[in-house]
């Protein structure tokens, strides 16, 4: 594990916040140098994530090699995961009709009757059904919490408008930009440190809270739950643990976090030092920082995960990048 950060960009710590025309709060955050990326060794995350069969820390080879990354130019990126609220402000004023309401195929969600065992996916949520959407995960959400069921699409959709209405760049994040501004000059597995007890100060992910609406058809997940109480069994307002070096919150958990890139196993080798954008074509786009039904492990500033743009899951939501100085 590589124990120093490159270019520590401290003076940023004190953040320049603004605020859009639909409520949405962005941090400014600096250009620099960071190293991206895990070389951590299979038995030292064996040791720390004992509750997990030894072959998940085989799989990682997308996370390496670590290397050095420069982001050459400051940018603004959401101080928390979008809302529910700031998701409805655009849909009203738009006009746009998200990707599962417009295919009429639904979303997924929480059913407390759904028998995983009785699909042939055997998924986690029920769906997709029309009955599912961003308005209705299958669990009760108020308007402060991030917005659930958005597909890449939906993204870019909200970001084309975003950029149309208000004549300043928005976009998502690349996962480069993602990776820096999560770490916030750390090497560390979490912003917060290496013990995944730490999420429970910075993170809504699978815990204590989580663990009761799940055993009776996943006893196998008990073991996965982090070994104590944030509060909250589905997702929590945004905003409500501690934020990271640079001031964004929910860096890990709550939701998992669209970016631009498509996946590639192997990008990490080639990819350049500025800027990288990932590869130019793929199957599938990352998403990023783990969820409230996500385990520790997953959690990681490391991790990557990826779905297919239409994917639309009650886990999955968004947090874009506004450009500066354009």
């Amino acid at each position: 594990m590589v124990a120093a950060a490159l270019c520590l960009p401290l003076a940023a710590l004190a953040a320049e916040v603004i605020e859009n025309s639909i409520g949405m709060r962005f941090v400014r955050v600096p250009a620099g140098e960071f190293l991206m990326g895990s070389d951590e060794a299979p038995a030292s995350l064996a040791r720390s994530y004992p509750q997990l069969e030894p072959g998940r820390f085989e799989r990682l080879d997308d996370e390496r090699p670590v290397h050095r990354v420069r982001i050459t130019r400051d940018f603004y990126l959401g101080q928390h995961e979008l809302t529910v609220d700031q998701f409805r402000r655009f849909v009203e004023a738009s006009g746009y009709v998200p990707e599962s309401i417009a295919d009429g195929s639904g979303g997924y969600g929480h059913n407390p009757a759904y028998d995983p065992a009785a699909t042939a996916r055997g998924d986690a949520f029920e769906g997709r059904l029309p009955r599912y959407s961003w308005r209705d995960p299958g669990f009760a959400q108020a308007g402060d919490h991030p917005v659930v069921n958005i597909t890449w699409h939906d993204a870019q959709a909200l970001a084309r408008w975003l950029t149309q209405r208000e004549g300043v760049a928005y976009r998502l994040p690349t996962e480069a930009e993602w990776e820096y501004a999560c770490r916030a000059g750390t090497r560390t597995r979490y912003h917060a440190g290496d013990d995944p007890r730490v999420l429970l100060t910075v993170a809504n992910v699978f815990d204590a809270d989580a663990l009761p609406h799940w055993t009776a058809r996943w006893p196998q997940w008990a073991a996965q739950a982090l070994p104590g109480h944030d509060g909250h069994a589905f997702t929590a307002p945004v905003g409500r643990f501690a934020p990271n070096a640079f001031g964004l919150f929910d860096m890990h958990g709550n939701v998992w976090e669209w970016v631009a890139d498509w996946h590639g196993d192997g990008y990490y080798a080639v990819s350049p030092t500025d800027d990288p954008a990932g590869p130019d074509t793929g199957e599938v786009r990352v998403r990023r920082g783990g969820s409230w039904h996500s385990w520790p492990f997953y959690a990681r500033c490391a991790f990557r995960n990826w779905n297919s743009p239409q994917t639309r899951y009650t886990l999955v939501g968004v947090r874009l990048l506004r450009e500066a100085g354009r």
